[in-house]
């Protein structure tokens, strides 16, 4: 996440420091916000395997948390001990 994060960062910086030094006659207002955009397009092409790597390791995240937060409740729930009764019971 952090290299995803830092190369868009990147990606804006170099964005921002072409469309400062070109002589065109904008306010450099103007300028940072066609930076913004051009980033933006150029990680959609440039960093997609980045995105993707991050993408998956969120979602695996958040499906070992979800597992995690129901292994937690059922066991709350003393559900836990009801298997573990008939478990023995075997």
């Amino acid at each position: 996440m952090l290299k995803y994060s830092l190369a868009r960062v990147g990606l804006f910086v170099a964005a921002a420091a072409i469309l400062i030094v070109l002589p065109i006659p904008i306010n450099i207002l103007l300028k940072l916000m066609i930076a913004v955009i051009v980033s933006a397009l150029l990680a959609l092409i440039l960093l997609r395997g980045m995105r993707n790597q991050v993408a998956e390791q969120m979602a695996s995240s958040s499906q070992r948390r979800a597992e995690e937060k129901e292994r937690l409740r059922s066991a709350l729930a003393g559900e836990d001990d009801k298997k573990d009764a008939s478990e023995e019971d075997r």
